[in-house]
């Protein structure tokens, strides 16, 4: 005869064992950890160790105000950014303009404030389409494998060995040859467009790996003995349990595409006026440096306080997400 307490036994840790693999498949842990013996997820673990660190609140905070910068610029100056006085022309920082005049008598503080939108359009819409093209590609390509993975990688590596700043003036000059009439929103997606283009491949390598290694976790095989569709698996399976480490890269990039927006506006091929961004601000105070330094050095601090911002966001993210940070 069974004994009835040693098959309730087994039964329980039968439970366990499945409610673990579950866990595993959903990106949980298993042993929960918190202090209410909760199962959490991935997500909401990193969350509450997000909360606990100062460099994610200190770039968070400087995150958050930004973006209420870029959205409602009037609650921070009423100036409009394009108004020009000659008779101001490259005056130093005073009361009546907290950051001085450029060389069109246009206030600075107006225009750094006004600016923070372009930068930001740039990064964010940069970002996401990378994230998304990239991710994409290589769910497809860590999945699959084969000739697939081969054709589609080798096709990455070819945008990955372009310049970076080589490709963007190629592409740009090639949308805007001399005579064409410039258009803001235009230039603005050329911008990203381009972005987008030369950068996707490091998404793609980071999604790949993070797919080859998922595919061969239980809750995949599960899932193809039960009969789930190839397209079943990758999304509701691969994608979930591999956004990790393409979101860390991600909040990175967004800072460093911000910063590539301005280099392309320094070069000349990039955002011009009448758009207003901290790299057209830049563009226009690099032949002015000695006598009106000032020109300069507001924008490029606005530029890279932001820069770090996120680069501080994503280090933190890393670290949440990462055991073996803990």
């Amino acid at each position: 005869m069974t004994d009835p307490t040693a098959a309730a036994s087994a039964g329980k840790m039968e439970t366990r064992a499945q409610e673990e693999i579950t866990a595993e498949g959903h990106g949980a842990r298993p042993g929960g950890g918190a202090d209410d013996g909760k199962q959490r997820s991935l997500w909401g673990d990193a969350w509450v160790s997000l909360r606990r660190r100062p460099i994610f609140i200190i770039s968070a905070v400087i995150i958050l105000f930004l973006t209420v910068m870029a959205l409602f610029p009037g609650l921070f100056t009423s100036v409009d950014p394009t108004k020009a006085d000659l008779s101001l022309a490259r005056q130093t920082p005073s009361a009546d303009a907290w950051f001085g005049y450029d060389q069109q008598g246009r206030d600075i503080y107006a225009r750094v404030i006004h600016g923070v939108r372009a930068s930001l359009v740039v990064g964010v819409l940069a970002t996401l389409g990378t994230v998304l093209l990239g991710s994409l590609v290589g769910l497809f390509a860590g999945f699959y494998g084969g000739w697939l993975d081969a054709i589609l990688s080798r096709f990455a590596d070819v945008f990955f060995g372009l310049p970076f700043v080589l490709g963007a003036i190629v592409i740009l000059s090639t949308f805007n040859p001399p005579g064409t009439p410039y258009g803001p929103v235009r230039i603005i997606f050329q911008v990203i467009f381009s972005i987008v283009v030369l950068s996707w491949p490091v998404t793609m390598r980071i999604m790949r790996s993070a797919a080859l290694t998922a595919k061969q976790q239980d809750y995949v095989k599960a899932a193809r003995a039960l009969g789930a569709s190839p397209t079943r698996i990758i999304f509701r399976h691969l994608l979930p349990n591999t956004l990790a480490p393409v979101l860390v890269y991600g909040s990175i990039a967004l800072g460093t595409y911000i910063a590539l927006e301005a280099t392309l506006s320094f070069l000349g091929v990039g955002l011009r006026t009448p758009v207003v961004s901290w790299g057209v601000m830049i563009s226009d105070a690099k032949e002015l440096l000695r006598i009106a330094p000032h020109m300069l050095l507001f924008p490029a601090g606005a530029l890279a306080v932001t820069v770090l911002a996120f680069v501080m966001l994503g280090d933190a993210v890393r670290d949440a997400l990462d055991p073996k940070m803990r």
